[in-house]
């Protein structure tokens, strides 16, 4: 089950980035993580910024708005976002 939490207004939760996947898209949940496949390769930070213009994108935020909090080296990461209620967030990332 996805754990999304509400810290002063905005969300936190996990995200586990499988790159180099033929198209970007949410697959699901792994563990309490919420798994997403992305085009990007893991070199330079694309990955990592694919990652926040996806959730961004399916969030309904700018990307601005979206911050990766813990994890840049890793395929587990957190992810901030900014102005959401935890009810929207889920809402939106698991349809």
């Amino acid at each position: 089950m996805l754990q999304v939490t509400e810290v002063n207004g905005d969300v936190v939760f996990k995200v586990r980035v499988m790159p180099r996947s033929s198209k970007n898209c949410l697959a699901g949940v792994y563990n309490d993580a919420l798994k997403i496949r992305l085009t990007a390769a893991p070199l330079e930070g694309k990955a990592n910024e694919a990652c926040r213009v996806f959730l961004a994108k399916t969030l309904g935020v700018p990307r601005s708005r979206v911050e990766i909090v813990g994890g840049h080296t890793s395929r587990n990461k957190v992810i901030r976002a900014y102005g959401l209620s935890a009810e929207k967030a889920l809402k939106a990332l698991m349809p």
